[in-house]
């Protein structure tokens, strides 16, 4: 019920923008001109990977994501590929159980560790991935692995089992010390590069990491792979794409992004450097939470 109350505002809103000056957002490419959806969709579908990077909580950003997602499936049928930031590797299974209708959503959503939005946010793609028999990659790293390198830097990491193990980026992890995205962590943080503030970023680093390492095992030439995640891990072509880079120089990269602004007829020049396309949603626009 939630969800779809959600869709007739959004719904509402987008009709509105037909019949008035009111717009509830604009898509920019990266000379900041407006762009229309489908010259979006025709230049994303050129790309190995296609980063979605959302505000978790905006209503607009999580139609899109859709919407993109079903554009590209069009493109690319058989070879198109999702993944998720949402969703951690060691969920995978259920995960396929559910594509496959081998377990019911309920039992899905009862067993999995899910986000407090998924039902609103992320259930319609997994369904519409179920329907189209679309595979879905968890791609996170398990949060308790995270937490480890939150409190022992990324070494702790070596005393997990082979089993674990297979839930994360292979080891040693490479930490892209110097990299903006985590500098900017640290800035963010007040700037005093504590062994504790390190960690935090390092513990971001090692999410990269394997949201990177699961993307690329589960993408070959020839495939598209089509991954959402909170804009912080794509923007400025880092984080999760410092770590595909390094493993694959070659790869054919694309990548949209999400700002909240007040006037969404013009973005800045950082901003419209922050990735090939960036979707400017008014920040009046309602939220999913």
């Amino acid at each position: 019920m939630k969800f779809k109350f959600i869709i007739l505002l959004i719904t509402s809103a987008v009709i509105m923008a037909m019949t008035s000056d009111l717009k509830p957002y604009n898509i920019f490419n990266k000379k900041a001109k407006v762009q229309k959806f489908d010259k979006v969709i025709d230049k994303l579908s050129e790309a190995d990977i296609v980063f979605f990077g959302e505000l978790h909580n905006n209503s607009i950003s999580h139609w899109l994501e859709f919407e993109v997602a079903k554009a590209l499936f069009q493109k690319h049928g058989d070879s198109f590929v999702m993944g998720a930031e949402m969703y951690e590797a060691d969920q995978q299974l259920i995960i396929d159980e559910y594509l496959s209708g081998a377990v019911k959503y309920k039992y899905f959503e009862d067993q999995a560790r899910l986000w407090p939005n998924e039902k609103t946010d992320y259930a319609p793609i997994l369904k519409f991935a179920q329907k189209n028999h679309i595979p879905m990659i968890a791609t996170n790293v398990p949060r308790r692995y995270a937490a480890i390198v939150n409190k022992g830097s990324l070494n702790a990491l070596d005393s997990l089992s082979d089993e674990a193990k297979q839930y994360i980026a292979p080891l040693p992890i490479h930490y892209f010390e110097n990299a903006a995205c985590y500098t900017g962590m640290i800035a963010a943080m007040g700037g005093h590069k504590s062994a504790r503030m390190t960690n935090i970023v390092k513990a971001q680093a090692l999410k990269d990491a394997t949201m990177a390492h699961f993307i690329l095992k589960n993408w070959t030439e020839g495939k598209h792979f089509y991954h959402f995640n909170g804009a912080y891990h794509s923007d400025n072509y880092e984080s999760i794409i410092l770590y595909l880079k390094k493993a694959n120089p070659e790869l054919k990269i694309a990548t949209i992004t999400t700002v909240s602004q007040e006037n969404i007829d013009t973005i800045s020049e950082e901003t419209q450097m922050s990735a090939d396309f960036i979707i400017a949603v008014d920040e009046d626009m309602t939220t999913t939470y």
